[in-house]
């Protein structure tokens, strides 16, 4: 894998952050279907990857904000087990429009990346099965790929088992 520069206007807030950072990673785009209902399995499929190795950016209400969860498109959040790795008692999926203003990221492109204000934020342990893993560049239609420990670094993320299959 090498460093990628963004080229032709794909430069995003988490692209520039692992540029900034010396970050190896590699930039996939692919063409985003506007109806398109789940975004993570149309990149797996346009990009010819498992949905166990392409990981959906959510974000969830904790009792001292908002935290971020990175977990595989094929399953969903388990947010009892979110909620105890971020030593909360509950866990709660956020108001879409107020996702967006805090990450500044749209739906469907959230980038665990170069969010406007940095949340806690808990890995999927099972990312740690693989040497690369993919997920949102910040924008529908590009996929940023790197290793799980990378993503965990740049993030102060913690990993945890807090996906489930869907």
């Amino acid at each position: 894998m090498s460093k990628s520069k963004s080229k032709g206007g794909q430069g995003t807030p988490a692209t520039v952050a692992l540029t900034q950072a010396g970050a190896d990673f590699t930039l996939h785009p692919y063409e985003h279907d506007a109806n398109a209902q789940a975004y993570g399995e149309e990149a797996a499929d346009a990009l010819g990857v498992p949905y166990g190795q392409i990981f959906k950016t959510l974000v969830a209400e904790v009792e001292g904000g908002l935290a971020v969860a990175v977990v595989p498109v094929a399953g969903k959040l388990d947010l009892k087990a979110f909620a105890a790795a971020l030593r909360s008692k509950r866990a709660a999926m956020a108001d879409a429009a107020k996702v967006e203003r805090v990450t500044g990221y749209v739906v469907g492109g959230i980038s665990p990346l170069g969010q406007r204000k940095r949340l806690p934020t808990v890995v999927d342990a099972s990312a740690l099965d693989f040497p690369t893993i993919y997920f949102s560049a910040g924008r529908r239609g590009l996929q940023i790929e790197t290793s799980p420990s990378e993503l965990v670094r740049l993030t102060g993320a913690v990993t945890a088992p807090i996906g489930k299959n869907g």
